[in-house]
């Protein structure tokens, strides 16, 4: 059976006993100028009001700054109360009596500003929002959505506008490319036609030419070639182009002109000098028998003299030189080939 007696008070951690005096007593102690030490500079005991105030003020703000998720969370949960055991609370001392604390406590200090009367839910909401009853959380969730929603738009249009600009470039690049072809390809066109057309005025030209020009015999055979060496030729070199052939084969004027010397001429022998009208002299030599005289004119193709041996040679064959106006030796293959004639 339980027993009513009470059970025996704790000790107080303030008793007498605690402070080691059972016979000291509390007194009221009023701090004066001689007490306590000024308070120097700037940082007054009546300028701390203010920041009590202030500090009241910013408390708020952080509060309603953590989100008003959190704060209609802990408005759904009961309050909790805060005592302290009777021993405790009767032998704390009176607050207005501590140094430097009774100062915000008095009577006349100012009342702390008073916080918006709107509560911490509506934190962040506009004055549509609130009236509408949407959460804080959720708007400013929608609005961090809407934020997001517009920097993507930005970055995609900001794609976009590169995308396109690359296509623009790439499509105006092809372009040119093309260009650059087609013009490449006229030009290749144009140069080719250029070429045929002067190739067919060339050819007209030379048939023009072969027409008027002729070779000096009709079956041949090239023995020596203008420009070769050799002991066979004084000069050390031969002078002429060398056309093989039978004795009495008839040897024909390349070209109308005037015979300006017939008859010997030591080591060309039997030699005749047909002069064109440009000045050109046409050297016939080694001949068997000459058919024409000095001062005598001639047309293409007409029979001046025969092929023979005589002079220094080492068989049947027309030597023929091609020489300048001025007596200089030429080539005369090339310059047959420059009338039009293949040799």
């Amino acid at each position: 059976m339980a027993s009513n007696k009470p059970a025996p008070e704790a000790p107080s951690p303030f008793s007498a006993d605690t402070f080691g005096d059972a016979e000291r007593s509390w007194e009221e102690w009023n701090p004066t100028e001689e007490s306590i030490r000024p308070v120097r500079g700037r940082h007054r005991v009546a300028k701390q009001r203010g920041l009590a105030r202030s500090s009241t003020v910013l408390g708020v703000g952080v509060i309603a700054a953590v989100g008003a998720g959190g704060m209609a969370t802990a408005q759904d949960k009961a309050p909790v109360s805060i005592s302290l055991p009777d021993s405790i609370a009767d032998n704390l001392p009176d607050a207005k009596s501590l140094p430097g604390v009774g100062s915000f406590m008095s009577d006349d200090a100012e009342p702390a500003p008073v916080a918006a009367a709107a509560p911490l839910t509506n934190v962040g909401l506009t004055g549509a929002e609130a009236e509408q009853g949407t959460d804080a959380g959720e708007a400013l969730r929608a609005r961090i959505l809407q934020q997001a929603e517009q920097q993507q738009a930005s970055a995609d249009a900001e794609a976009k506008a590169a995308a396109e600009k690359a296509a623009a470039e790439k499509a105006a690049e092809e372009a040119k490319k093309q260009q650059d072809r087609a013009e490449a390809e006229a030009a290749a066109k144009k140069k080719a036609a250029e070429e045929a057309a002067a190739k067919k005025k060339e050819a007209e030209r030379l048939a023009k030419l072969a027409a008027s020009f002729s070779l000096p015999t009709s079956s041949y055979t090239l023995t020596s070639t203008y420009g070769q060496s050799g002991a066979m030729w004084s000069s050390g070199q031969h002078t002429g182009l060398d056309f093989a052939g039978s004795t009495g084969a008839p040897l024909k004027a390349v070209h109308s002109g005037t015979i300006t010397s017939a008859g010997w001429s030591g080591s060309y022998g039997y030699r005749t000098v047909l002069q064109l009208e440009d000045g050109t002299e046409i050297w016939y030599a080694h001949q068997s028998s000459i058919d024409v005289s000095v001062g005598q004119k001639v047309t293409t193709g007409q029979t001046i003299g025969r092929m023979g041996a005589t002079g220094n040679v080492t068989g049947t064959h027309l030597h023929l030189e091609v020489r300048t106006a001025g007596g200089s030796a030429m080539d005369p293959m090339a310059w047959l080939n420059s009338k039009g004639l293949n040799v």
